[in-house]
């Protein structure tokens, strides 16, 4: 009996956790994810600084909370995520520099969330490394602090994916609990706090990616329904329709209400991106890289190969990540991963016309976890001389990429900084010419530059077309108006008795009302 009572203890001594031991590790593994969304907030104070003004899009977003201006006009495809997010900030001050301040700390926070929905997944190592991957692209970099949707659809996207390969990791370790405890009495079982809290975060990021744009949500989650279907994970899947659903539900709401119903919004929506069909837009894509925010017709020469070749030796990666993670029976969550991220560049690549780059943001977030769990095994896995020159290549590499990235990025905050500042001294151009809030303008980028001088805007045809030529020669009896054109433009004709005025590559005509 003494033997066996010695067992028995003994047994138990070696079973029973050291206190604060599972807390300890957290910590460790959460450091290094920390880290890099604390550089990559860093990195977008610094390199894309916070005075940078606001672009067309954003003042559409920004214009729809702030009491700077009147609401713009806000097309089929526009999801109103972007406007409440921002709202915190814009609802009471007209500051951008503290939008952007504000946008970099948030989209830091989302970084380290969307890598931690991945732990116990892959090593923190493989996160930390597949996050700084993604950070340290120019158009992340460019977007993170921006009032732009794009980038938390790639947020959501990580947060979707890890979150439901763990709730069916969860679940399959609680089987396993489960029988253990069966057999061995005196073994608790999991509680499922973490499958609860898989669940959580599942239903937050397809909420998050639907907010922000609800096309986009379906394409990335295809794989995840479809693999929630096969394998009958009810749980997990009710969770993402009901994420799903939850995001978009506004949007939806407000298609019947303002555009005529889903159906019709859905249309509107396709014709304004120029009518979705086969589009090969990998071309296009291409050369967006190189800067191009907006590359609508998308013609000119491609980027300098040193800016485009990650480009091409990011499908590679990817794929030698998928062979790693066969060899170390992780192919589920790699596999996910590449599926997530081929759904959610596939329209973007193939159905639309033209290109921006940041409509790639969450395939590249996707991607990064297998490229890194690649690039790690690349400098690990040579063993005597060799792995000295594999880490010196693999070094170089980063290192030129990085220089492309930096190059690429400075020339076009350069760029829009100077587009922007262009757009301010237009407004304190009309400012000083009478046309003052309240006030209305139409024409050449009359959206933005309305926004700066506080006024509304108006347009008669193009895709952001929301009044009618009456309707604006009755306004500009009433208030302050101008048409914009460029300096080799005619304006409309019921603007050709305004008085004309010259200021760099625009002509403004200043309606009689603000003399």
């Amino acid at each position: 009996m003494a033997d066996s009572t010695h067992a028995i203890i003994s047994g138990t001594r070696r079973s029973a956790a050291v206190p604060g031991s599972g807390r300890a590790r957290r910590v460790r593994g959460d450091a290094p994810l920390a880290a890099v969304a604390a550089a990559f907030v860093l990195a977008q104070l610094v390199l894309v600084r916070p005075g940078m003004g606001l672009g067309w899009d954003e003042t559409v977003y920004v214009s729809q909370v702030s009491p700077h201006a009147p609401a713009a006009f806000f097309s089929a495809p526009r999801a109103r995520g972007v406007s409440l997010l921002v709202a915190p900030i814009a609802s009471w001050s007209s500051s951008t520099a503290l939008l952007r301040v504000y946008l970099a700390l948030l989209s830091g926070l989302g970084l380290y969330l969307a890598l931690r929905a991945w732990r116990g997944l892959f090593p923190s190592g493989i996160l930390a490394l597949a996050g700084a991957l993604y950070a340290s692209l120019w158009v992340t970099l460019f977007y993170g602090p921006q009032a732009m949707p794009n980038y938390w659809v790639a947020i959501g996207a990580l947060v979707c994916a890890g979150c439901l390969l763990r709730v069916r990791a969860d679940g399959r370790t609680a089987g396993r609990a489960t029988v253990r405890a069966v057999t061995r009495p005196r073994m608790r079982a999991p509680a499922g706090g973490g499958d609860r809290a898989a669940l959580s975060g599942l239903l937050a990021g397809a909420a998050l990616m639907a907010w922000m744009r609800p096309v986009d949500a379906v394409w990335v989650a295809l794989p995840l329904l479809a693999l929630a279907l096969y394998e009958r994970a009810w749980k997990a899947l009710a969770a993402l329709l009901a994420g799903l659903a939850a995001g978009a539900a506004e949007w939806v709401i407000e298609a019947y209400t303002a555009y005529g119903g889903l159906l019709q919004r859905l249309s509107d929506g396709s014709a304004i991106q120029g009518g979705l069909g086969w589009h090969f837009a990998v071309v296009d894509q291409l050369r967006s890289l190189g800067g191009r925010a907006l590359c609508r017709p998308c013609t000119g020469a491609l980027p300098n190969p040193v800016v485009t070749a990650w480009w091409f030796v990011l499908p590679l990666l990817a794929a030698a990540g998928l062979v790693l993670a066969v060899r170390a029976r992780r192919t589920r969550p790699t596999l996910v991963a590449l599926a997530c991220a081929a759904t959610a560049a596939f329209p973007y690549l193939f159905l639309i016309g033209y290109a921006a780059p940041r409509f790639l943001l969450p395939a590249y977030a996707l991607l990064a976890v297998p490229v890194a769990d690649a690039l790690a095994h690349l400098v690990r896995t040579p063993a005597g001389n060799w792995r000295p020159l594999a880490l010196s290549l693999t070094a170089l590499g980063l290192a030129v990429h990085l220089g492309a990235q930096y190059a690429v990025l400075a020339h076009t905050v350069d760029r829009t900084t100077a587009d922007r500042i262009a757009w301010d001294r237009t407004a304190a151009e009309l400012h000083r010419l009478g046309v003052r809030p309240p006030c209305l303008l139409t024409g050449e980028s009359a959206i933005p530059i309305a926004f700066y001088t506080g006024c509304g805007s108006a347009a008669t045809s193009g895709n952001n077309a929301n009044s009618t030529r009456e309707e604006i020669v009755r306004t500009a009896r009433r208030i302050p108006a101008a048409a914009l054109t460029t300096a080799q433009g005619s304006p409309p004709d019921y603007a050709r008795s305004w008085t004309p005025h010259r200021l760099g590559d625009l002509r403004l005509y200043v309606a009689p009302s603000a003399q």
